[in-house]
């Protein structure tokens, strides 16, 4: 057999996947890894599927970059929140997933050799994206507890002239939010060493108070250096339907839009009518994910913590790390990876979680990633079955 292409040598596949196999392979477990709810879309997105599948051209492929209706409805909801207008026809493309609005990026802007700033923690794809799209990717720290970065260590990586940075706000896995001024500094070194600023939004409405999510886009030179995407899969609860967006100047979504077609054509046709429903839903429903997100942060924070586990508290997102440190330190699992605690820990406690150390670039073993996007009965459930990690520490 010929050699493979040494690009897939520098990465291994999916550790959140990898444990929602796991997880699957045991009957009954809950799966707290892979961050999709246990729960319904909308009523109002079930009805106009079921609508959509009644038949019609909808069926059929749609433009490459996304039905006119979904375009439409995205420019008029995010010229509101970044306070511009946006063109459907040049500034919007609608992608399969967030996943490959940022592959598709990645690929227009760099080429091989070039450097891309992404904060560790990370979400797994982005290292994985970069060097798909032939970058080097230099990591910067955010540095816990509070993970806020250093700004004279991201200058120092600006210095080495990369061709983008990538910033998740919220971030996954840590729950971070950038405030106005961190977001405001990145942009302004993105200005000054001429890069480009890559967002991954996905979570914007899964903001805890006193918490503002607030769109890099929206801030004065994001018209020309911001790439934003984002994706309908956690503000409506449909991360099956696997639809995407991105939001760019022009001439970069011109050229977004060749890669996209090459890469996946055009996202789900039906799905795309049918989704443009959530759009005429009004703030109550934001005001209501917010709420009911914030209510399952509360209880499983204080679950988490009359078991006796330390934890984070997100600003955002719907992911807490749990450190395991006092259990690594006993005698059971000494020696132990965090790799080793999750796989264990499915077939055991019937908990599902992903290993830290598939989030960040330094080595970190000690930690442990859930999320909460569960019904309040399935997030009882699990705190029930955590609460007997208790015994492995007498």
């Amino acid at each position: 057999m010929p050699q493979l292409s040494k690009r897939v040598g520098t990465f291994t596949d999916s550790v959140i996947r990898r444990m929602t196999r796991i997880s699957d392979a045991h009957e009954g477990s809950i799966n707290l890894s892979q961050g999709f709810p246990d729960f319904n879309p909308p009523q109002v997105l079930l009805d106009a599927l079921a609508e959509m599948a009644k038949g019609g051209p909808q069926h059929q492929y749609s433009v490459t970059f996304g039905s006119e209706d979904l375009r439409r409805c995205i420019a008029e909801k995010y010229a509101l929140r970044f306070g511009r207008p946006i063109d459907p026809e040049t500034e919007v493309v609608i992608t399969c997933g967030s996943t490959e609005a940022m592959m598709a990026a990645m690929m227009t802007v760099c080429d091989p050799g070039d450097k891309v700033i992404v904060f560790s923690p990370f979400y797994e794809n982005y290292g994985a994206d970069a060097i798909l799209s032939g970058a080097d990717p230099i990591y910067v720290p955010l540095v816990p507890p509070s993970f806020q970065f250093d700004p004279k260590v991201l200058e120092d990586a600006f210095q080495q002239r990369p061709k983008a940075i990538v910033v998740c706000n919220p971030s996954n896995p840590c729950g971070k939010v950038f405030t106005r001024e961190e977001l405001s500094y990145i942009l302004s070194l993105a200005e000054t060493y001429d890069a480009f600023v890559i967002t991954d939004e996905v979570y914007e409405h899964i903001v805890f108070a006193p918490n503002v999510h607030v769109p890099a886009a929206s801030l004065p030179g994001g018209d020309r250096r911001v790439i934003t995407c984002n994706s309908l899969s956690k503000t409506f609860s449909i991360t099956g339907w696997r639809l995407g967006f991105l939001i760019a100047p022009a001439e970069v979504a011109e050229n977004v839009k060749k890669v996209h077609d090459f890469l996946t054509v055009g996202a789900p046709a039906p799905l795309q009518e049918a989704v443009c429903a959530g759009f005429r839903l009004g703030q109550d429903y934001y005001d209501g994910l917010t709420e009911t997100y914030t209510r399952k942060r509360d209880l499983f924070c204080k679950g988490l913590d009359a078991i006796g586990l330390k934890h984070t508290v997100p600003q955002g997102s719907y992911f807490i790390l749990v450190d395991i440190s006092d259990f690594l330190a006993t005698e059971k699992f000494a020696g132990w990876t965090d790799l080793q605690f999750c796989e264990w820990m499915v077939g055991e406690v019937g908990v599902a979680a992903v290993p830290g150390s598939s989030f960040f670039r330094e080595p970190v073993g000690h930690l442990i990633r859930l999320h909460f996007a569960r019904s309040e009965e399935s997030l009882q459930e699990a705190l029930r079955r955590l609460s007997g990690l208790r015994a492995y520490l007498k």
